[in-house]
């Protein structure tokens, strides 16, 4: 006879999280070892009480702003390679809204994010509840059903029973490698309290084995007479051979067949960046290496990449290619009328490799060239001198921006050459995590490491504030490797509460802020663009002019983290940069280094085009020319 246990949804919840486990290769780990969540009254008396007063073994984190304590949860997965997850739990209205933008995050780049927005009540008796959303045309619209357009699985628990099929739908979404994305589970607040005859089993351990589906016999073998054709085929490393942990097996077959790799952000660190092959980053912020090599390819072979604008600058890198693609997902294998073989990354490359035979590519000194043209220039941005007779990497609108900007902070840096020092510096399998701004297309061009997942680039969503919060969640993954936060001025503005979980938590982060005066790479598109710079430099407003003529504001940012019980420096040179970064790595505390860098100084080109919205009347020569090029390059680019 089945037994069952009268207990509230909420305890339901806590009970079911805690006995969820994931296998794969053999290999067994718990799901679910801890909770984010921001109380209020939403939620702490329901699923709040029952993890305040019942027994489990999960660890509760308090968050700071439910943005950063989901996006955190978004780090933690992705450092795990997707089979740890950490479940948010918030209130209703704004608390829930604001992890709208981490679910876009997490759904954009098939990471697993379980979120559980408190909800208005199911039986409407108090309605309007307090921060309740009213609609005339449908009562049961609330906040929660924004997570319905940046969700893979969305529901709404009005009556206890659904929870039973509602959790276990989430769990095989998330754990499914060509579907996984953000689930959010929508609680009404009654609905938490209530109580109901769950059955036991429903409660008991269970484990998720993850599979490796190999792609089709058919697929395979035309994947493999397409690759056998080609002369100058390039490998693009995407996230599914991070996260299907394929890294050997696509090295391998590439050495096997002398066939170059480039990488995307996701897939970055997935391979030693000093492999013979590898090319590094391409597309619109790649470098010249993997650039100049994928546009004489004559066959693109794709593994677990999505195939964004950013990978293909925008259809027109490798426009007369033939593309094969390799990926868990039906979908984005299908894009660029790709010739696909849908299955795990490692499982079918290593079927793939043994199909290619003996089969060896066309190259002979390209690849060394390429390499060598790149680390030539490498060796370049890494070395830049701000001062007398420097030229910017982007046209400055203001011939004196740069000596405006050093007069105003005492000093600053190129920003090329702050990575070159911060890469010299930090240890060999120290993580990065960054997210928006030109720090992205610098490290894509720049960061080398031979720690594997030693990257955690979020880049799907391109999400201005995941880089501090996403820095703690990487460090609770890897609590044994030193993280550091690359972040821009502008995204520390925007979002760096989860600084204070982390010394709440006694858990060391490092934060390296790139202050450049604001959004740089978006003044850099204005100006590129021919638009005259408004509201994306941090000026000060001069009288009725709009923000773009008045001085530089000058924040001390290492005075801002201190009031945190950070460790805080401020760098405005190389030497003062290295000295800081050896300091704060004998540090038990987290540690902030404001590093001044001068506008205009990141990297830029290399032949990578980014289709954007311009005027198609252009109101001067720049702005015509800009239209002029778009028309120009969609021409040579792929129409879909």
């Amino acid at each position: 006879m089945k037994k069952n246990v009268k207990i509230t949804v909420g305890e339901a919840i806590v009970r079911f999280l805690d006995a969820q486990y994931v296998s794969f290769d053999g290999k067994e780990n718990k799901l679910v070892e801890g909770v984010f969540t921001i109380f209020g009254h939403g939620c702490v008396l329901g699923v709040g009480e029952a993890l305040s007063m019942t027994d489990h073994s999960l660890k509760v984190y308090q968050g700071k702003n439910e943005q950063g304590m989901a996006q955190a949860a978004v780090a933690y997965a992705k450092q795990n390679n997707r089979r740890k997850i950490m479940p948010c739990f918030s209130s209703i209205g704004p608390g829930a809204a604001n992890m709208v933008t981490a679910a876009g995050t997490a759904t954009a780049n098939n990471i697993p994010l379980l979120l559980f927005p408190g909800d208005a009540f199911a039986t409407r008796q108090p309605d309007p509840v307090l921060q309740q959303i009213e609609h005339l045309y449908d009562p049961s619209v609330t906040t929660n059903d924004a997570f319905r357009a940046v969700t893979r699985y969305f529901d709404r628990i009005s009556r206890p029973e659904m929870l039973m099929p509602a959790l276990r739908s989430a769990v095989r979404i998330l754990l499914d490698p060509a579907h996984t994305g953000a689930v959010a589970i929508a609680l009404p607040q009654d609905v938490q309290g209530e109580v109901y005859d769950f059955p036991t089993e429903f409660f008991d351990k269970t484990v998720t084995k993850i599979v490796r589906p190999i792609a089709p016999e058919e697929q395979l073998d035309e994947v493999a007479e397409a690759i056998r054709k080609s002369k100058r085929p390039l490998v693009i490393v995407g996230g599914g051979v991070k996260y299907s942990e394929a890294g050997d097996a696509v090295a391998a077959m590439c050495e096997r067949h002398n066939i170059p790799f480039g990488e995307t952000q996701a897939g970055k660190t997935a391979i030693r960046s000093f492999h013979p092959l590898c090319l590094g980053g391409l597309g619109v912020t790649g470098n010249s290496a993997a650039n100049d090599i994928a546009s004489a390819s004559d066959l693109i072979v794709g593994i677990g990449t999505r195939f964004t604008d950013f990978t293909t600058a925008s259809k027109s890198l490798f426009a007369d290619a033939r593309v094969v693609a390799v990926n868990a997902s039906d979908f984005h294998a299908s894009k660029l009328d790709a010739i696909k073989a849908v299955g795990d990354a490692k499982a079918t490359v290593g079927v793939l490799d043994k199909k290619l035979g003996d089969y060896m590519t066309g190259y002979t000194d390209e690849i060394t060239a390429a390499k060598e043209k790149w680390r030539a220039e490498y060796e370049r941005l890494a070395h830049i001198e701000i001062g007398d007779g420097y030229q910017p990497e982007i046209e400055s609108r203001m011939p004196d921006a740069v000596e405006a900007f050093a007069d105003a902070h005492g000093g600053a840096m190129a920003q090329t050459t702050a990575i070159g020092v911060i890469r010299e510096s930090i240890a060999p399998d120290a993580i990065i995590v960054g997210s928006a701004g030109s720090l992205p297309g610098d490290l894509q061009r720049m960061w080398t490491s031979d720690a594997r997942d030693s990257y955690n680039m979020e880049y799907g969503y391109s999400c201005m504030g995941y880089e501090i919060a996403g820095c703690l969640g990487s460090k609770l993954a890897a609590p044994d490797r030193e993280c550091y936060a690359m972040c821009g001025d502008g995204s520390y503005l925007m979002l760096h509460t989860e600084m204070v979980t982390a010394v709440q938590e006694g858990i060391k982060i490092n934060v390296l802020l790139f202050d450049n005066a604001s959004f740089g790479c978006i003044n850099n598109l204005q100006m590129e663009q021919g638009v005259d710079s408004l509201c994306t430099e941090l000026r000060y407003r001069s009288g009725d002019d709009p923000i773009r003529e008045g001085a530089f504001m000058n924040i001390d940012f290492a005075m801002n983290a201190r009031s945190y019980g950070f460790k805080a420096y401020t760098a405005r040179n190389a030497a003062e940069l290295r000295a800081a970064l050896a300091d704060a790595a004998k540090q038990t505390v987290s540690t902030l280094i404001d590093i001044k860098v001068a506008p205009k100084s990141m990297t830029h080109g290399y032949g990578g085009w980014w289709n954007v919205g311009v005027s198609a009347n252009p109101r001067c020569d720049k702005q015509k020319r800009a239209l002029d090029n778009k028309t120009a390059m969609l021409a040579k680019a792929r129409k879909y």
